[in-house]
């Protein structure tokens, strides 16, 4: 990339927020796509982001969006065409407001997990998050990716947690989604009442649908409220162990019905260790103690009468599962419930989680029904004997999601990243048993990396017709993020 973008940048965010070094831009590409951009740019105001990409337009520069830190797993933030700059928002980092009363918290896109727990935890509210996120993992950015929350009780819709944004689109056109669009200021809002809690919006028309999957192909969100719930006085962890994974599903269908628990998901052996223990040594000896399969689940209880709702609530999910013949426990193999509990309201500790094992972890992720998750295991494990690969290294999680009506199914394939056979060989099995499993049913609803290509070759002419004429005009000069999804080129 020439000088002249460099210094063009640095007019708009100052040197000292620019950088083309080489050892930085090489962060921003993985193992299995090995492209790096030419330049990183650090915004820290909205006024920061509308001029670059005003910039991007004029000049048919590619942008992409990235707010979260190392490491980086699925390739989102490699570029997919030359000369390409990463828009990182890591530092905008103001907690603008904790509304205890309407449950909300607005937040700017460099905002973490780790960092929004800490506040929420002050006003009494815990924010709806993934399970064992990276410690530097924007809240925005897992909320706009749609990752799965840990408590399907509380996930009535696809957007949530997400609620209004404050959005730059691909045109530069600077825009508000839900109830924040207006009218008025949000300052004038607030004075008024509003929280900016309902998503929807302005009039009949949803952007912040468009905006969430699509990898930042359509806009950049510089804040988002988001929703948050109370914090419980008690809490009960239970968990299930079983050699079948047919044996949770009868149970979680009829607990999730009833709407009982807070948090439930199901494990593997080899996931579950990962999660607890930081070395490969140490995780190899806790998951010869363990059955193929645990389930985790929470119940709480709230207010004045926290401890009968707690009583109440876990005494009909005991019903449920004597009905079921599911035996609810404290302890399964080495592993307590205590142990468990750590994992439930805070990030993944160093070493990230998914790379403990092996150093590398390559994910195949997409949504299904829970009855179907046997099968989809079923198919992995064949694709995996057939490309030589260890089946019970193989990551399993499992999270119901909208209150039980799909599930997230993920697979994390891990490697050794040193290694040049392991990483084709991983990469072998990610391609393979992503094809497998999408002619299988599997629903990719955000697929990333090699294999996005595929996706889209089984997705209807007419949705990709209709998926570039949206692109057109939230980002007419197709600078955001290009190649990504089923978009093309930069526009020159």
């Amino acid at each position: 990339m020439n000088t002249s973008t460099y210094d063009a940048l640095s007019t708009i965010v100052g040197s000292e927020r620019v950088s083309d070094k080489q050892e930085i831009l090489t962060e921003y590409s993985g193992k299995m796509t090995q492209q790096a951009p030419s330049l990183v740019v650090w915004p820290q105001s909205v006024e920061d982001v509308v001029a670059i990409v005003e910039y991007a337009n004029q000049n048919a520069i590619a942008l992409i969006p990235v707010s979260s830190g190392l490491p980086r797993l699925r390739g989102d933030s490699a570029p997919k065409v030359d000369d390409a700059v990463i828009v990182n928002l890591s530092k905008m980092k103001r907690i603008i407001r904790v509304d205890t009363k309407n449950k909300v918290a607005m937040i700017e896109a460099g905002v973490t997990y780790d960092e929004l727990l800490q506040e929420t935890e002050k006003h009494g509210l815990r924010p709806l998050m993934p399970f064992l996120p990276k410690a530097s993992k924007s809240v925005v950015a897992g909320c706009l990716d749609r990752e799965p929350v840990t408590m399907p009780r509380f996930h009535w819709d696809s957007s949530d947690p997400l609620l209004c944004t404050e959005t730059v689109f691909g045109s530069g056109d600077l825009f508000r989604t839900g109830a924040a669009a207006g009218p008025g200021t949000i300052d004038e809002q607030l004075a008024s009442g509003q929280a900016q809690k309902n998503p929807m919006g302005p009039s009949q028309f949803d952007p912040f649908r468009i905006l969430q999957g699509s990898q930042g192909t359509m806009g950049i969100v510089t804040w988002a409220t988001v929703k948050c719930e109370i914090l419980p006085e008690v809490q009960k962890i239970s968990l299930v162990g079983s050699d079948k994974l047919d044996d949770f599903i009868k149970f979680m269908y009829a607990a999730l019905k009833r709407n009982l628990p807070d948090d439930l998901f199901i494990l593997n052996r080899m996931s579950l260790a990962s999660a607890l223990k930081k070395s490969r040594k140490e995780i190899d000896a806790l998951r010869g103690e363990l059955p193929e399969w645990i389930l985790v689940m929470s119940v709480s209880g709230h207010g004045i009468l926290a401890s009968d709702e707690l009583e109440y609530r876990f005494a009909e999910i005991n019903d449920i599962a004597n009905e079921t013949g599911v035996s609810l426990n404290n302890k399964v193999g080495g592993v307590s419930s205590n142990d468990v509990q750590k994992l439930l309201s805070c990030p993944s500790e160093e070493p990230y989680w998914k790379l403990r094992f092996n150093g590398g972890c390559q994910e195949i992720f997409f949504l299904t029904t829970l009855d179907k998750t046997p099968n989809f295991y079923s198919t992995i494990t064949k694709i995996a004997k057939e490309t030589d690969y260890p089946s019970n290294e193989i990551g399993v999680y499992i999270q119901p999601t909208i209150r039980g009506s799909n599930a997230h199914c993920a697979f994390d394939i891990y490697y050794n990243n040193e290694d040049s056979s392991e990483i084709e060989r991983a990469k072998t099995l990610y391609l393979k048993g992503s094809d497998a499993l999408l002619k299988s049913g599997a629903y990719f609803s955000r697929p990333y990396g090699p294999f996005t290509k595929s996706v889209y070759e089984h997705t209807s002419p007419d949705i990709i017709s209709a998926m570039k004429k949206v692109k057109g005009i939230f980002d007419p000069n197709n600078v955001l993020n290009p190649g990504s999804l089923c978009f093309t080129e930069v526009s020159k």
